[in-house]
């Protein structure tokens, strides 16, 4: 049976409960997290609030490689999350998730782990390094663009002791989950001659999760990125902000050979693109 427990603020002190989870979440998704009453429902968490019992400690909770999260308009993902726990017992089980939402009451996406439990390898009598997977359908638990940004990541751990002590947390960290992002670059005419004006467009868009389709992202600030022929180094050449249909068109003189890309930086709900690099050859 796979362990939930959460933590909750008593007299100073910490209590601490387990129960299976439920099955919304049992299949890696859907919206159910259990309430305050389901999470305290278990007699662990009159032991867990004693105060002479040691709880695991847990550190290096990892999502993804540290990478953010980026999904586009359909298909399934599968990312990796790590935790390390320790206790004097040894460690018997870890726990992670991922939740969107203001608070417990008021969440509405979760990120539930594929497996019943963790695989926990040991790295000593004490501590152990425990890894889960999470699979995200973005047609079914992405099904709205404001999901886009930070969540939540729950992390918890139990220790292998005759009591279960176990430590839970909700708020443990943040990671983000974004909508991905496209970028494209057409400079023209090509060739050129030195001298006259070469015009540069594009189109910056990112995934729709409520049309299932990619759309302009506006009034972006976009660079114009310019490298020679014989280089391997982008420079920037302007910054110009996309339109009300993520389109950009901006006029340069003719140099020398290259390429010219667009490039964006990213925000916290779309990630960093460049667009392919367009040669132009100027004669």
């Amino acid at each position: 049976m796979r362990i939930r427990t959460t933590v909750a603020a008593v007299s100073g002190g910490l209590v601490l409960s387990a129960l299976a989870v439920p099955a919304a979440q049992a299949d890696g998704g859907g919206l159910h997290k259990p309430t305050a009453a389901e999470r305290f429902g278990d007699s662990r968490a009159a032991m867990s609030a004693a105060a002479d019992v040691e709880l695991p400690v847990v550190s290096n909770v990892t999502v993804n490689g540290g990478k953010s999260i980026v999904f586009g308009t359909t298909g399934v993902k599968t990312f990796a999350v790590s935790l390390t726990a320790s206790h004097s017992a040894g460690i018997q089980d870890a726990y992670i998730d991922l939740w969107h939402g203001k608070d417990l009451a008021h969440h509405d996406g979760v990120f539930a782990p594929n497996e019943q439990n963790a695989t926990c390898t040991a790295v000593s009598a004490t501590t152990s390094n425990c890894k889960l997977t999470i699979t995200v359908d973005v047609g079914r638990e992405l099904y709205m663009n404001t999901l886009a940004g930070t969540w939540h990541v729950t992390a918890a751990a139990i220790a292998a002791d005759e009591a279960g002590s176990d430590y839970w947390n909700d708020f443990y960290s943040t990671h983000r989950v974004q909508r991905l992002s496209k970028l494209t670059v057409n400079a023209a005419p090509e060739p050129v001659k030195k001298g006259k004006t070469i015009t540069v467009t594009g189109k910056l868009t990112r995934a729709n999760w409520e049309t299932r389709k990619y759309a302009g992202y506006t009034a972006q600030p976009v660079k114009l990125q310019f490298r020679k022929k014989d280089s391997n180094t982008y420079t920037t050449v302007k910054t110009i902000k996309t339109n009300n249909r993520g389109d950009l068109k901006t006029t340069v003189k003719a140099t020398v050979d290259g390429f010219f890309r667009w490039s964006f930086a990213g925000t916290s709900t779309t990630p960093a693109v460049n667009a392919a690099g367009d040669f132009v050859d100027v004669k």
